[in-house]
């Protein structure tokens, strides 16, 4: 709109100005061609009635009678013959006359003008030498020389005029041209501005978005071709999802369906377990293997049923008020970690918070066992409040730490550091757990590497809920 402006406005102006130059230039070409021509006119009646050698009163009377060829009386005439001059006004300076004037006229016998600037005014000065006109000396100067001066105060006042209706002119020009900037510029933002809010509703998540088609301008031809694009999207985003869903699906109904005959597996382990004393030496390390991969097929069962609950939404949070740090002392006594992790907790109800009793056991769980397994002793715990309003839980350990390019993957699902390591003694979903009950709670876990060495854990768990948290929350 600005640029549209800026080029109406330029060519307005341009126009007003070759318009004024060439209206001006009409004008006092014009006047300039009367004022010659009636001059040359009452030159040639009065000059015949000269005698030659003219005296000084005989010119001042040539000029006068020159002079009253106007009737308004504007004209001022100065008459020269020799070293004789006489004007139409007596004492008249005659400061319009110029020097190059003078000169042009004693060089030339053609009717030579100049305008002049004095004061406050512009005046046309013209210059004529007489000739004479007779058979034998036609064409000969007389030595006679008319000088005529005008005030342009007429032209100066069609000037004014001009300039004044240029300006009128212009400025609803200019405002004619905004007007039609602004329609140009509403006709061509308006889809713009609709294609924006499309794509801002597409980044939001309404994949059914769609933009109206009007016209067949290169602006319909995007809208059509964001409508295709987002009906590309829908659909693809549609088929991820399904199939999403049903992974999803899959892994719970199998790990479902693996409980009952794991539980049965497990019984009879229990069972070799205890008579595996009395078995040959290879039966008995058969009988504790099978006993140690069923332990571990039950847990990766467990944890599969649990990440199948967060990916359905279906976690449900159990609140309730409790003291933080006796919550975390009993995780690790129900571990027997107490002697294997040095414990940094507050005294008994300094830090306490609505959680999820089981949950936050989970994570505690999860995070140090992490640590006693891929770290180095000693591992260290600690709880703190920050503010009021959350709680901060770190573990620490002193092994290697984490190389930097597998912190970003810590918490996915089966994510291994050493891709030539095809087993671990864990199901590979503990941190991705960890991370789903940290979030349900409204916090965030991060995973990071201590400048002295070794990696570190934290835990940030919100202390206040709402009110309406109470009970079960999903």
């Amino acid at each position: 709109m600005v640029a549209f402006a800026l080029v109406a406005a330029l060519t307005a102006a341009t126009t007003g100005a070759l318009s004024f130059r060439e209206a001006r230039t009409g004008v006092l070409q014009q006047s300039q061609d009367t004022v010659i021509k009636q001059l040359r006119t009452q030159v040639d009646r009065l000059a015949p009635q000269l005698s030659f050698p003219p005296a000084e009163a005989e010119l001042r009377r040539f000029a006068g009678d020159v002079a009253r060829a106007e009737p308004s009386g504007s004209w001022r005439v100065l008459v020269g013959y020799e070293d004789l001059s006489a004007t139409s006004r007596p004492g008249d300076p005659f400061e319009e006359l110029t020097p190059d004037l003078r000169e042009a006229v004693d060089s030339s016998p053609a009717t030579v003008f100049q305008r002049v600037n004095t004061g406050d005014h512009t005046s046309l000065v013209v210059g004529m030498s007489v000739t004479f006109s007779g058979d034998e000396n036609r064409g000969i100067a007389s030595g006679l020389q008319v000088f005529l001066t005008v005030p342009q105060a007429t032209e100066q006042r069609y000037v004014d005029a001009l300039v004044t209706a240029v300006e009128r002119a212009t400025v609803p020009a200019l405002g004619v041209a905004v007007l039609l900037a602004l329609l140009a510029a509403r006709g061509v933002l308006r889809p713009v501005r609709a294609l924006r809010h499309a794509t801002r509703s597409i980044a939001e998540g309404r994949l059914d978005t769609r933009l109206a088609v009007n016209g067949s301008d290169e602006l319909a031809d995007l809208s059509h071709t964001f409508n295709e694009t987002a009906a590309a999207l829908e659909e693809s985003v549609a088929e991820l999802r399904g199939m999403e869903a049903r992974a999803r699906r899959f892994a719970a109904d199998v790990s479902h369906e693996l409980r009952t005959p794991l539980a049965a597996m497990a019984a009879v382990t229990d069972v070799l377990d205890e008579d595996a004393a009395r078995l040959d030496p290879d039966t008995a390390t058969a009988v504790r293997l099978i006993s140690e991969e069923t332990v571990k097929l039950a847990r990766l069962v467990d944890d599969l049923m649990e990440i199948s609950r967060f990916d359905a939404g279906a976690a449900v949070l159990h609140l309730d008020e409790i003291d933080l740090a006796e919550s975390l002392r009993r995780t690790l006594a129900d571990r027997a970690w107490a002697d294997l992790v040095d414990a940094d907790l507050p005294p008994p109800d300094a830090v306490r918070g609505r959680v999820d009793p089981r949950r936050l056991d989970v994570v505690v769980a999860n995070l140090v066992g992490n640590a006693l397994r891929h770290g180095a002793r000693p591992v260290r715990l600690r709880l703190r409040a920050d503010g009021e309003r959350s709680a901060v839980i770190e573990v620490l350990d002193s092994g290697p730490g984490i190389p930097e390019d597998v912190l970003p993957h810590v918490f996915e699902r089966f994510y291994k550091s050493d891709t030539a390591r095809t087993r671990t003694e864990g199901s590979g979903l503990g941190l991705a757990i960890t991370a789903e009950n940290v979030r349900v709670h409204g916090g965030s876990v991060r995973a990071g590497n201590r400048p002295e060495g070794g990696a570190v854990f934290t835990v940030e768990l919100p202390l206040r809920r709402d009110e309406s948290a109470h009970g079960e929350h999903r």
